[in-house]
């Protein structure tokens, strides 16, 4: 039986602490419905041998850990996927690791589940990362979890060990608003109460856990079947000029013939002329199908549009409140923007504030100017452009999103919306008359950006003043931004950690853009360490209105020079995150100027930066 094919397909995700037994409960239990063929017990006799735990018996969580280093340690690294069917029932089983620093991995398993198998062992109880597994299964719109307490074998089977899980685990699922809760105990390793009941533990009169499966409902197709139509735009297809279709997967409800759309952002109202389901055509499609639609009207319709009900359409912001799970190494930095990927669609983003950051093991709500890796926040966040959306409990395709590191392209964060914010909803562009154009024609120059980024003492400050000076001689009007002065007033409350680094560089390349929508030549003259925030600054820009100046001096050069003292503070201990010391610099990969200051001569290098600033 195809996994796609089967007409009542459940998607579940097995969680819990480490060595909890969620690979071996799952590998047993496809063994156990005769999932695995003959040839792969062979081979499993093979890997217990060599990597089992259980002594001469068969070793099933070697099933699910297909990693060489999982195997080696006895640990799930990956989510490992596996589908198995029994007569009643198709299943598709993401097992998830444990560990804390895997959080993430589950997160990504739990994202498509209709149910979670909470494991506990019946020795340890509930732990930290049992509620935070909880924690982020509710958060991701899980609300039905089988609780298996597990290894009762090691509890001699004890009724009172169970039901005291049972009912710590109860109050702990109202907590989170997880509605429906079957408590099973379990001897996963012996397969007691997996398939059948166990004689091990005759106090117990409710289901298997396969029976407990079987009568669990599909939430997630189920919410999408009953939803209003929701289709994002993944690919137009245009093969020749008499066809244009648009291709994607319905994320929600059902779409044919003759249907009342509207495609949004944009608010344009369609009507649907052909639907088309792997390339033939049908009268209407539902929910989880791939097709390709076409349109009675010609519209300029592009990958990130949704084409939804015309009386039920998404909702369109660029300001959201939503729940993060932050994925990255790195911390998160706000201010910093980050490439977001919602649907189909895709936006440049910055998260503005976190409001606070969620202790997973009591929910409750702690003040954080930043997340790090695993944790998770309840933060705002803004967008360059408005995108059609919907809250998370309500489409999980419209409402989740992924946060991606604009260098290194890993993916950082992964969002649940919760609302849109409507503070700019009322705040338009006023135009004016004297625009850019005009002023600059007035001053007679062509404006532009000078950015100089380098280590403290490379000689950003000294340089960037000779060329105003320069500048000021040949009757440019210019200004200087130099970061020392700057923090005197507009970031004077602003300090020096990576976070607040992010905010000064925002701030500084906010008002350089407003100096050169005013005519200027305008200096700025700032470390600026990380390329994530000397990137934000150039978007600020249209093109040829940046010139990024890397002024490049050792390490070693700037700290014998030491004018102020800064690198003797910070190597002694009494000066923190400094840059260069204890806080990175990221030098510049494609500058459009790269000065050697400690090799240079000072007026051969203003003479580079004038010509550059002067251009056409």
């Amino acid at each position: 039986m195809a996994a796609d094919a089967s007409p009542d397909l459940l998607r579940l995700i097995t969680c819990g602490s480490v060595d909890d037994g969620k690979s071996t409960l799952i590998g047993r239990l496809m063994a156990d419905t005769g999932a695995v063929p003959e040839d792969v017990l062979e081979q499993l006799a093979r890997d217990s041998r060599r990597f089992g735990t259980q002594g001469a018996a068969l070793d099933y969580a070697l099933l699910l850990d297909g990693l060489e280093a999982e195997r080696e340690q006895g640990i799930t690294i990956d989510v490992a996927y596996r589908y198995f069917a029994t007569p009643a029932r198709a299943f598709i089983v993401a097992d998830c690791p444990g560990h804390e620093q895997y959080t993430r991995n589950m997160a990504t398993g739990a994202s498509t589940a209709d149910l979670a198998v909470v494991l506990v062992d019946a020795g340890k109880g509930l732990l930290r990362q049992t509620r935070r597994h909880s924690y982020i299964c509710a958060l991701l719109g899980i609300r039905q979890v089988i609780l298996a307490v597990n290894k009762m074998d090691r509890v001699d089977y004890a009724a009172a060990r169970f039901e005291a899980i049972a009912r710590e685990y109860a109050t702990l699922a109202v907590r989170l608003g997880i509605t429906r809760v079957t408590a099973i105990p379990l001897a996963a390793v012996h397969g007691d109460n997996l398939v059948q009941g166990s004689a091990r533990m005759p106090w117990y009169h409710g289901p298997s856990l396969l029976a407990a499966l079987h009568a669990a409902q599909p939430q997630v197709e189920a919410t999408a079947a009953a939803a209003p139509l929701c289709l994002p735009v993944q690919w137009v297809n245009r093969p020749h000029a008499e066809f244009r279709g648009y291709c994607g997967t319905l994320a929600a409800g059902r779409i044919g013939v003759g249907d009342a759309v509207g495609v949004w952002p944009a608010g344009l109202r369609a009507t649907v002329a052909r639907v088309l389901d792997a390339g033939r055509d049908v009268a209407q499609a539902e929910a989880g199908a791939a097709v390709t639609v076409t349109l009675a009207e010609d519209f300029d319709i592009a990958r990130g549009d949704v084409i939804a009900a015309a009386a039920a359409p998404p909702e369109i912001a660029d300001q959201f409140a939503c729940h993060l799970l932050w994925m990255g190494e790195a911390p998160l930095l706000p201010g910093r923007p980050y490439a977001l990927r919602l649907g189909s669609a895709s936006a440049l983003a910055q998260v503005t504030e976190i409001r606070h950051k969620i202790d997973v093991d009591t929910q409750e709500a702690v003040p954080a100017r930043t997340l790090r890796l695993n944790e998770v926040g309840y933060c705002q966040l803004s967008l360059d452009h408005a995108l059609a959306f919907a809250p998370y409990a309500r489409n999980r395709t419209l409402g989740g999103f992924v946060l991606i590191d604009r260098i290194s392209n890993a993916s950082v964060g992964a969002g649940m919306i919760d609302f849109a914010l409507r503070r700019a909803g009322n705040i338009h562009w006023q135009h004016v008359d004297v625009d850019r154009a005009a002023r600059a024609a007035q001053n007679g120059q062509r404006p532009r950006c000078l950015w100089f980024t380098g280590l403290s003492g490379s000689g950003k400050s000294t340089l960037a003043n000779a060329v105003e000076k320069r500048l000021f001689a040949l009757g440019h009007r210019t200004y200087l931004l130099d970061g020392d002065n700057v923090r005197h007033g507009l970031n004077r409350d602003l300090g020096f950690t990576a976070e607040d680094r992010v905010e000064n560089i925002r701030r500084v390349a906010e008002v350089a853009r407003l100096m050169v929508d005013a005519g200027l030549i305008v200096l700025v003259a700032f470390i600026s360490p990380f390329r994530a925030e000397r990137r934000m600054a150039r978007e600020r820009f249209g093109a040829d209105e940046f010139v990024e100046v890397f002024v490049d001096a050792p390490l070693a050069v700037c700290e014998a020079r030491d004018v102020k003292g800064l690198y003797a503070k910070a190597r002694a201990g009494e000066l923190r995150n400094f840059t260069g010391v204890d806080s990175p610099y990221e030098p510049p990969e494609a500058p459009e100027l790269h000065l050697l200051s400690a090799e240079g001569v000072l007026d051969v290098m203003v003479e580079q930066v004038v010509r550059r600033a002067l251009a056409d």
